[in-house]
């Protein structure tokens, strides 16, 4: 079945409206769910403004613990494998990708769980092995998501890639990536929610490299 269009007339006034009641303190499922059912939003236009938009002041507190790629010298780096390969190979497929308001790039593909390693996971671990080479960090631990399909033969095939680019580091499979990386002792590179409001140095690795290497431009979220 084919995608079905996101329709700017419609998500874009919305994704203002769930902001307004996120900052007044509405909890975000029911405010999400009344702002779709008002706008008569499809599931990919509510996925968008889910991953999208965020109270102002946890965004703010998001953005102001960014760190940058040449920040991370003498500093661990722990890479939120899934989350991060899974938006590269969306804008590697040419899927909508975002901005949120905490300035995180995200895809809205729904892909999550039905993901598999492809051709294009290799292409995507190259443009992560290159950012690594040209602002190498102290160490690299790469965290998956052991529950999801593969995930074991994902972490051989990284360890592989690593190696043979000469890049040092760890790769493990664990149940609960997000207990590993928020509590790192280093910078994370995520767009998790979870891990954003926790760990203390944030790096957008996937959406440095989409806009900066890639060229792609995502969608912005309506002020």
């Amino acid at each position: 079945m084919r995608d079905r269009p996101f329709r700017e007339d419609r998500w874009r006034p919305a994704a203002r409206d769930l902001r307004w009641l996120l900052d007044r303190g509405y909890p975000r499922q029911p405010a999400l769910a009344f702002v779709g059912n008002h706008f008569q939003l499809h599931q990919g236009e509510r996925d968008l403004l889910y991953r999208g938009i965020f109270r102002r002041d946890q965004a703010r507190a998001r953005r102001a613990r960014r760190v940058r790629l040449r920040d991370l010298a003498g500093r661990g780096l722990a890479i939120d494998g899934h989350n991060v390969l899974i938006t590269l190979e969306s804008a590697l497929r040419g899927r909508p990708l975002l901005v949120a308001d905490d300035g995180f790039v995200r895809d809205v593909s729904r892909v999550f769980r039905r993901f598999r390693p492809t051709d294009r996971t290799r292409a995507a671990w190259g443009l992560v092995g290159a950012c690594l080479r040209d602002h190498p960090p102290a160490e690299v631990l790469v965290v998956l998501d052991a529950p999801l399909p593969r995930s074991g033969e994902l972490a051989g095939r990284i360890r592989r890639w690593m190696r043979e680019a000469g890049i040092p580091g760890e790769v493990r499979a664990v149940r609960r990536p997000e207990g590993v990386l928020a509590a790192f002792d280093g910078v994370a590179a995520t767009a998790d929610s979870v891990v954003l409001d926790r760990h203390p140095a944030l790096l957008d690795l996937a959406g440095h490299i989409i806009r900066r290497r890639l060229r792609v431009r995502p969608w912005r979220m309506p002020r």
